[in-house]
């Protein structure tokens, strides 16, 4: 995942979902902290496609890096800090 094509993408979606009432617009069905921030939202902000962008979502959810929420039938995606600290500490010791 960390070496593989799309990388920096991904880093930048976790650093934008860091703050995401600083990176994106308010949203009319979900909080942006809470519930987190959607798919189409993600894509226009990196310029590529929803697919695109889904796939990067659905990777960094697969890992645990962040959190998928669905509200009605859209997904919205939030940090899991705990698990980012968790592979953040293994970096830290030489993993």
């Amino acid at each position: 995942m960390l070496k593989g094509p799309g990388n920096g993408q991904r880093l930048d979606i976790l650093e934008w979902l860091r703050n995401p009432v600083a990176h994106f617009p308010p949203q009319r069905r979900a909080d942006l902290v809470e519930d987190g921030v959607g798919t189409d939202a993600l894509a226009v902000k990196l310029g590529v496609s929803r697919a695109v962008a889904r796939t990067h979502l659905d990777l960094l959810a697969g890992v645990g890096l962040l959190r998928a929420k669905k509200v009605g039938r859209r997904t919205y995606y939030r940090r899991d800090e705990y698990r980012i600290a968790e592979v953040s500490n293994y970096f830290e010791k030489g993993w």
